[in-house]
C-alpha cells in the first residue's frame, strides 16, 4: 500500500470516527448487525465450506498437472469442452460467492484461461441445483426457469466476455504458462483425480442445507450427510497417508494456508461492511433502509432492473437464503423483472466476493466481471418482465 493510500484510510478512519453519529439507534443497530453478520457467516460458512474448499484450492495447485488444466481450461483449449465444463459446475458444488473464490484462484493460478475460470466463477454459485427448485417452488416456474437457463447462458457469455476483452493480457499470460517447466507427475492421474473427487464430496455434503420439504431426495441426502461426508473425510486422510510424502503434505498444506491468508481477511472484512450497511439477510437492520431498495425496484423499468442487478451484486447471500428475501421483497412491490436480475447477479457476486476477485484479477478485470454481471442481469430482468409481469408465487416457504 502507497503512502497516500495509508493517509486516505488514516483520514477516512478519522472522519468516520468524528462524525458518525453512533448515538443513533439506525447506526447502533447496524453496528451490531455487522458483528452478528460475521458470526453467522463464521458458524455456517466456515468450517463446512471454505476450509475444505481452502484444501482443495491447495490440492489442485500443487498436485494437478498444468499440463491438463492447459490442456483443458488454457486459452488454447476447445472452447466447447472448457466452458461446458465450467458453465455447470454449480450443479455439483452448490457453493456460495464466497466458497467458490478459493476453487477460482487455484485452476486460474494453475493456468486456466480467463474465460473458463470467470464462467466458473459466476456458475459455482448461481447453478444451484437445489437454489432453482426452490426458486420455481416458491416464486413460480417462470422465475425458476428463467434463473436456470439465464445462469448456464451467462456463465458462458460472460467466460467469452472477459476472454475477449483480455485476450492480449491473456496471450502474455498463456504464454509465460507455456514457457514454464513441467515437472513429472510423482502418481497417476487417476489417484489424483479420486483424491480430489473425495475433498469435493466432503464440500457437497458437508455444506448441503436442510431442504425446505422434510421429503424427498434433497431430504435424503441431508438425513445421511454426515455420514457421506465423514467417509470421504477418511477417505482422503488414507489416501494422503498412502500416496503422498511428507514433502508433498507440506507443499500442500502451504498452498493451503496461502489461499487462506489471501482469501479470509477480505471475506471478513467484506461481510462487515455488507451487514453495516444491509444487515442480515431477511432484517431491516442496516444503514440502508429495506424500505429504500423495496421502493426503487418496482416496475419493470431500466432503472429499477439496473438497481435490482446492483443491489444484488454487494448483498450477501448465503445458499438458498436468496428465495426467501425475493419472497419478501415481491410481496413489497418488487417487479417480476427487477426479481429476476437479483437473482441472477446476487447469489454469483457480493462485496466480499469482489474483495477477493480482485486480489487475484486485479481492479480491472474484476470492475469488468462485476460491470458484465450487472448489466446482463438487468438486460434478462427487462425482457422477462415484458413477458411475465405478474409471477404467481405462494406466500409462504414450503414447511
Amino acid at each position: 500500500m502507497s503512502e497516500r493510500k495509508k493517509a486516505l484510510l488514516i483520514i477516512s478512519v478519522f472522519l468516520a470516527a468524528y462524525y458518525v453519529p453512533v448515538e443513533a439507534a439506525r447506526v447502533q443497530g447496524a453496528i451490531l448487525e455487522a458483528f452478528l453478520m460475521l458470526q453467522d457467516y463464521a458458524q455456517k460458512h466456515v468450517l463446512t465450506c471454505l476450509i475444505p474448499a481452502f484444501f482443495i484450492a491447495g490440492a489442485i495447485g500443487v498436485f494437478i498437472s498444468q499440463s491438463a488444466v492447459l490442456k483443458y481450461l488454457g486459452s488454447k483449449a476447445s472452447r466447447v469442452v472448457a466452458y461446458s465444463v465450467a458453465s455447470v459446475s454449480g450443479t455439483v458444488l452448490a457453493v456460495c460467492s464466497c466458497t467458490v473464490l478459493p476453487l477460482f484462484a487455484g485452476i486460474y493460478g494453475r493456468g486456466a484461461g480467463i474465460g473458463p475460470a470467470t464462467a466458473f466463477l459466476y456458475s459455482g454459485p448461481a447453478i444451484n441445483i437445489l437454489a432453482i427448485v426452490l426458486t420455481a417452488k416458491v416464486l413460480g416456474p417462470e422465475l425458476g426457469i428463467a434463473r436456470a437457463v439465464g445462469a448456464i447462458i451467462f456463465a458462458i457469455a460472460i467466460g467469452l466476455l472477459m476472454a475477449f476483452t483480455f485476450r492480449k493480457e491473456e496471450e502474455e499470460r498463456q504464454s509465460a504458462f507455456a514457457e514454464m517447466p513441467e515437472d513429472p507427475p510423482s502418481r497417476p492421474l487417476w489417484k489424483n483425480s479420486v483424491y480430489l473427487a473425495a475433498m469435493v464430496a466432503v464440500l457437497v455434503f458437508g455444506a448441503w442445507g436442510k431442504p425446505a420439504e422434510p421429503v424427498g431426495w434433497a431430504m435424503a441426502i441431508f438425513s445421511v450427510k454426515w455420514y457421506v461426508a465423514g467417509a470421504a473425510l477418511l477417505a482422503t486422510l488414507g489416501m494422503v497417508w498412502a500416496w503422498f510424502s511428507k514433502d508433498e503434505c507440506e507443499e500442500w498444506l502451504d498452498a493451503t494456508w496461502g489461499f487462506a491468508k489471501q482469501i479470509l481477511p477480505l471475506l471478513f472484512v467484506g461481510v462487515l461492511v455488507a451487514g453495516l450497511l444491509l444487515g442480515m439477510p431477511g432484517r431491516d437492520a442496516g444503514l440502508i433502509p429495506g424500505s429504500w431498495v423495496a421502493e426503487l425496484v418496482g416496475g419493470n423499468s431500466l432503472g429499477a432492473n439496473l438497481f435490482a442487478s446492483f443491489a444484488g451484486a454487494l448483498m450477501y447471500f448465503a445458499t438458498l437464503t436468496e428465495v426467501p428475501i425475493l419472497q419478501g421483497l415481491l410481496g413489497s412491490g418488487m417487479g417480476s423483472g427487477p426479481a429476476l436480475s437479483l437473482l441472477l447477479a446476487g447469489p454469483a457476486l457480493s462485496l466480499p466476493n469482489m474483495l477477493v476477485i480482485r486480489s487475484v484479477l486485479g481492479t480491472k478485470k474484476t470492475l469488468a466481471f462485476v460491470a458484465y454481471v450487472i448489466i446482463l442481469s438487468a438486460t434478462a430482468g427487462m425482457i422477462f418482465g415484458t413477458f411475465f409481469p405478474e409471477l404467481q408465487i405462494t406466500g409462504a416457504m414450503p414447511q
